[in-house]
């Protein structure tokens, strides 16, 4: 099986997708796994770095990660312009490689994360070689709907799929409107890795981080992009400040593409509240507990998810959240227990909703608890059944139900 996405850890980018690698060395587990992550590029990008360094990092060719093949071949992407194109251009930059897996017996599943431009890619791909593709829909698949050609592409993706997979059920019915059969799509959420989140002890993870022991602290993390929100939670410092004086946001993140983390900067020092806003960039997952643990509260007003790994990390380590309603947000923040939603764009509701957080006495072991109930290995044997389902049904009658080295 291909795993097929441009979305992937990668050594420029450890950070990046790493809720596609989560599930994928579990379903490798079980059975033979191979990914392909093309990485977007264009002629002339490298003069773009020289002032902005951290824009389209180059990546290795080939990888290996615990034991697995990562490949990375480069697909013609013209920044802001023609993205349309980007499924059919990354579709026939890979079709080489593919060519060569297929040949070498592993590409019998085309398994494409992110309905565009991945899932699209993978439907011409998986025409051009006779393989069945199947697609995990995620949070863009918001944004596509509401474009025209797009849409149309990924609607094409979606009903040649052998399965649709969506990590919420909002997804689900998003894809259910734009044509595709109810009994097509299947929810099958993100899951929480255990092993790295749980909580630490919190006096210690605030000596670390040099906070005060007894100050209320927010945290937010997540690429630093404009629609996460980190600038709205910046926005009510200065009255936040006003009822908790020495209260702290921690902002843990990677740079986005568009370079937010200057104007966060900027934003906190116009405001008045950059000694009280700890900028403490991208953190390998394995840290992250200790970031989670030094904080009170999780808090994310973002503009749309699909189903963000981020609340279950949280909660793993014993924080309630504050989050908007929006997507499948609803789906993971499913309980008064668990935290707070709010209407997006509703700042005086975000702010509100932090001092009440603030001041509730949440049921910590109960919130630890619902995130161990969602631990990925409650998700794999469902994924693995499918693609085993998906193979057998593709299989001449002569040829093994398994899936093939």
């Amino acid at each position: 099986m291909v795993v097929f996405t441009h979305v992937f850890p990668n050594q420029a980018q450890p950070t990046y997708g790493v809720f596609v690698r989560e599930r994928l060395f579990r379903v490798a587990e079980s059975l033979p796994v191979t990914v392909v992550a093309p990485v977007p590029w264009f002629p002339g990008e490298g003069l773009i770095r020289r002032w902005r360094p951290q824009y389209r990092p180059p990546v290795p060719y080939h990888e290996v990660q615990q034991g697995i093949d990562v490949y990375h071949p480069r697909f013609l992407s013209i920044p802001r312009f023609l993205k349309f194109t980007d499924g059919l251009f990354e579709a026939l930059f890979s079709l080489p490689l593919m060519r060569r897996l297929q040949r070498a017996g592993r590409l019998d599943v085309l398994d494409a994360h992110f309905v565009f431009p991945d899932g699209v890619a993978a439907s011409l791909l998986a025409r051009w070689l006779g393989v069945p593709h199947c697609i995990t829909l995620r949070g863009t698949l918001v944004r596509v709907s509401r474009t025209r050609l797009r849409r149309r592409l990924a609607y094409t993706a979606m009903r040649r799929a052998a399965r649709v997979f969506s990590v919420s059920d909002s997804l689900r019915q998003t894809a259910i409107a734009m044509g595709i059969a109810a009994d097509h799509v299947q929810v099958v959420p993100n899951g929480i890795n255990l092993s790295l989140f749980a909580p630490e002890d919190r006096a210690q993870c605030r000596a670390q981080l040099d906070l005060d022991a007894e100050a209320p602290v927010l945290i937010t993390v997540g690429t630093l992009s404009e629609r996460k929100g980190f600038h709205r939670v910046i926005g009510q410092l200065p009255a936040l400040l006003q009822r908790y004086p020495t209260l702290m946001y921690l902002v843990v993140g990677g740079e986005h593409p568009d370079g937010d983390e200057q104007r966060l900067r900027t934003l906190a020092a116009d405001l008045g509240v950059s000694e009280h806003v700890r900028f403490l960039g991208r953190q390998p997952p394995e840290q992250l507990r200790y970031c989670y643990s030094a904080a009170d509260l999780f808090v994310l007003p973002t503009r749309f998810e699909g189903w963000a790994n981020v609340f279950l990390e949280a909660a793993a380590c014993g924080l309630p959240s504050v989050t908007t309603r929006v997507g499948g947000n609803a789906e993971v923040i499913c309980s008064d227990r668990l935290g707070r939603l709010i209407d997006y764009g509703d700042d005086d509701a975000l702010r509100e909703t932090i001092i009440e957080a603030l001041d509730t006495d949440w049921d910590r072991a109960a919130i630890i608890a619902y995130a161990r109930e969602n631990a990925w290995e409650q998700r794999i044997p469902r994924l693995v059944a499918e693609f085993e389902r998906i193979h057998t049904q593709q299989s001449q009658p002569s040829q093994p139900s398994a899936l093939a080295d």
